[in-house]
């Protein structure tokens, strides 16, 4: 969206965090806000590579970056006539309840859009009232090394991004089930 609308959109928690409660309270219309990108969390396959199989595991907020990786996946989807070759997605998204899963009905539109190359469930750890049947696929609980040892293969990258202590625990869940180091990558925020 950036490039094409000169659009950045942000999603961010309610919370008592500084920054977060600062969009929430006191940022208004033309407030001057400072990004800094970088890092080593993207995917930017070339035409000439070999396609991969891409799983993203988000919990809560961490849907962030993932969501954006997903968005240009479909793309590349969109744009296979360019001699891009894509495997398939799988996005595993992890928050206390349904409520605080974001851009759902985007992604249930990309699941529709890209069927059996993109698709996902929604797991949710502390759903007090019953999940309404057209909010579907949702998973009750956290996701399983049963859950991620189905999509291992030696041609699978793995983006994870979360709180510290789910991508501790997934990237060493990861390795146990014998996942290469180099094909796990995290976005660590906090």
């Amino acid at each position: 969206m950036l490039e094409e609308e000169g659009i950045l959109e942000l999603a961010v928690k309610h919370t008592t965090h500084p920054p977060a409660h600062w969009i929430h309270n006191q940022c208004t219309l033309n407030s001057e806000v400072a990004l800094r990108v970088g890092g080593n969390f993207f995917y930017d396959p070339q035409p000439e590579d070999i396609p991969a199989n891409i799983v993203l595991i988000a919990g809560g907020v961490g849907i962030n970056p993932l969501f954006s990786i997903l968005l240009h996946i479909a793309d590349l989807h969109r744009a296979q006539g360019d001699g891009y070759k894509i495997g398939t997605t799988k996005l595993f998204y992890c928050a206390k309840n349904a409520h605080e899963l974001l851009f759902r009905k985007q992604i249930l539109g990309l699941t529709n859009a890209f069927p059996g190359k993109i698709t996902c469930s929604f797991h949710v750890t502390k759903q007090n009232s019953p999940i309404c049947e057209k909010l579907q696929p949702y998973i009750k609980g956290r996701l399983s090394g049963s859950d991620l040892e189905k999509c291992i293969s030696k041609n699978t990258l793995w983006y994870i991004c979360g709180p510290p202590p789910m991508i501790e625990s997934i990237s060493m869940l990861l390795e146990n089930l014998g996942v290469v180091q180099g094909n796990i990558f995290f976005e660590k925020w906090w």
